[in-house]
């Protein structure tokens, strides 16, 4: 049997982990990113123990891990500085400290641990000839620079999958979910040790993060129409949080930073799928993170879903079993994890966005009573995950040179 052949559709953070994780289950990968580079465009993710422990199966711990955890205690507040909640330590609990990385470093590294030749930059997938349950052989992977064969196929293609578009065309794709987010990395330089929050007002946000590089990374949400751009990011920032408690001041004044250290403000919309998909698969092709279950930001997994699904989908297509049923497998351990995952993220949005004054104390004087052994237990569902058993990290010498021949050939054919 020859060396079987991946193509992922999509170089994001999901697309990107599939294809490493596959290389080293013996997979030849060749991964389509329409983009002309892979520029790392975002802020920052917090890698929540779940998701490093899925980096570490597939040998990346060592990788992501450069630079200083997340402080030991997160929290939630309210505008005036009041804390509402603060939660204890991860690594004791979880065996990993999370930690919080800009994207484009993630990016990086991922793609750095990829075979030599396996990105195709400014290449974009625009559909699969052969996409059956019954499919016996390789299918057809259309793309702008030709076609390719493929033994199996991960759709990693985001939010506006057109895989998922052509897989299940009945469904009705992403819905706004009523808010709209801003984000931004800064200096972290001269600023005191700063805890890792969010502060929830009447329907609007602030978050906090430290990078492990030192950086602050900063976010803020509003309840608004779909569609709306203020003329001014950082005047429409001051406007609703200025007057919050510190550092929010201080760290909105960065934002005007010129030349030689600009910052970036992003602004997007929040969409998900809210209706989950019936499966994650069909035949020889699998979706992945967001092109199978986009969710709303405000658990922070999005990023950390995707990372799980890659590493589950490599261990079952390593497997003996056929591409179909392997892929299948993969439905059956993915889909309930995240559906539930994404409906407790959309609840959590939902309380987020309050904004009559009764209902916003109700919910503060809520969260502040809730005991801490309850949150704890709400966060073992997400954090305490386990991924399936990775490539062997110590492949001998010999196996490992004919791997790498195998792979070499066949990607010379």
């Amino acid at each position: 049997m020859g060396v079987r052949h991946a193509v992922v559709a999509g170089g994001g953070i999901g697309g990107l982990t599939a294809a490493v994780a596959l290389s080293r289950r013996g997979w030849r990968v060749t991964v389509c990113e329409r983009a002309s580079a892979l520029t790392g465009t975002g802020a920052g993710i917090v890698l929540a123990p779940n998701a490093l422990r899925a980096l570490e199966s597939i040998g990346l711990g060592p990788a992501v891990s450069a630079g200083e955890p997340l402080a030991g205690v997160l929290g939630l507040r309210t505008p005036d500085g009041a804390w509402l909640s603060r939660t204890g330590a991860t690594a004791s609990r979880y065996g990993l400290p999370a930690r919080a990385v800009h994207r484009g470093f993630l990016i990086d590294t991922l793609a750095a641990a990829l075979p030599p030749g396996a990105l195709r930059l400014g290449v974009s997938v625009g559909g699969v000839d052969g996409v059956d349950e019954a499919a016996e052989g390789a299918v057809v992977v259309r793309t702008s620079a030709g076609e390719l064969r493929a033994d199996a196929v991960v759709a990693a293609d985001g939010l506006r999958s057109a895989l998922r578009g052509q897989l299940f065309p009945r469904h009705p794709g992403p819905r706004y979910a009523g808010e709209t987010g801003w984000r931004a990395v800064l200096s972290g330089a001269g600023l005191p040790a700063l805890p890792a929050a969010e502060t929830w007002g009447r329907g609007e946000r602030f978050g906090i993060v430290p990078l492990a590089d030192g950086r602050v990374y900063v976010y803020a949400t509003a309840v608004t129409g779909p569609g709306t751009r203020p003329a001014d990011h950082r005047a429409e920032l001051i406007r609703r949080f200025g007057a919050w408690h510190d550092p929010i001041p201080a760290l909105l004044e960065r934002l005007d930073r010129r030349e030689p250290d600009p910052v970036t403000v992003l602004h997007h919309d929040f969409h998900e799928l809210a209706v989950p998909l019936p499966r994650f698969h069909s035949g020889r092709v699998a979706l992945l993170g967001d092109a199978a279950h986009a969710m709303t930001p405000n658990l922070g997994q999005g990023g950390c879903q995707a990372v799980e699904d890659a590493v589950v989908l490599a261990h079952l297509l390593a497997g003996d079993t056929g591409v179909p049923a392997a892929l299948a497998a993969y439905t059956a351990a993915r889909h309930g994890r995240t559906t539930r995952i994404s409906r407790l993220s959309r609840r959590m949005g939902g309380l987020a966005r309050l904004s009559h004054p009764l209902a916003v104390s109700v919910r503060d004087v809520a969260v502040r009573v809730t005991p801490s052994v309850v949150t704890t237990r709400g966060l073992d569902t997400l954090l305490g995950w386990q991924p399936p058993p990775g490539p062997d990290p110590a492949l001998g010498s010999a196996q490992a040179s004919r791997r790498s021949a195998d792979i070499e050939e066949e990607q010379q054919r």
